[in-house]
Parts: structure tokens; C-alpha cells; sequence
């Protein structure tokens, strides 16, 4: 069962939402930062899979810089944190969306 969960740490003003696995590990990670909320990360598990198994490490690097690093481990016990609730799959789906669209139109601008 996917769920779909959001925390907010206010020490570094960084909103994050996750899609966890059954297991409660991320298969996808959103951070955003500040008051304006913008875009810092929007990794994909199975995108880290995919160039890992290339074995890649100059791809890596190049995601990496372009969508953040994806949460390592579990999230296990993320019900009894403090700052963090489930989220509709459409909240996420739509934070998703946004930030790869900001993360990928910063891409765009950094290469011309």
C-alpha cells in the first residue's frame, strides 16, 4: 500500500513530502524550501535504480545536482513524529509535478 505523507522541519524551513512504499521507504522525495516554498529536490527512486544499474557515476552526479538526493532508509515510525501527516495522493501528485517542472525549466536556463 502506498501512502503519502508531509513533514515540515521549521529549523531549516524545508517542507517535504514523500511516497512510501508498504515498507515505508521513499520511492519518491519532494523538499521545499522557505517561505516561497521552492523546489530543492524531486528525486525518484526508480530513477536512482535505473542510473545506478547503468552504473554511471557521472549520471549520478548530473541527477543528483538536478533533482537533490532521493531519502536514504526507511521512514519507519513517521506516524508517532512530531510535524508530519498523511497527505491525498493528489497533494502529492501536484507538489511532484510542480517541482519537477521548476527543477527542470532551472536546468534548462543553467544550460543556455
Amino acid at each position: 500500500m502506498t501512502t503519502w505523507i508531509r513533514t515540515y522541519d521549521d529549523e531549516s524551513e524545508i517542507w517535504s513530502y514523500f511516497e512510501l512504499d508498504d515498507e515505508e521507504w521513499a520511492l519518491r522525495h519532494v523538499d521545499l524550501q522557505g517561505l516561497q516554498r521552492r523546489p530543492v529536490t524531486a528525486a525518484s527512486l526508480a530513477e536512482v535504480i535505473e542510473i545506478r544499474d547503468r552504473g554511471d557515476l557521472a549520471a549520478m552526479a548530473s541527477y543528483e545536482r538536478q533533482y537533490g538526493v532521493l531519502a536514504e532508509g526507511t521512514l519507519h515510525g513517521w506516524r508517532e513524529a512530531d510535524g508530519v501527516a498523511e497527505v491525498a495522493r493528489q497533494e502529492f501528485e501536484s507538489t511532484w509535478a510542480a517541482a519537477r517542472e521548476t527543477l527542470d525549466a532551472n536546468r534548462i536556463e543553467e544550460t543556455s
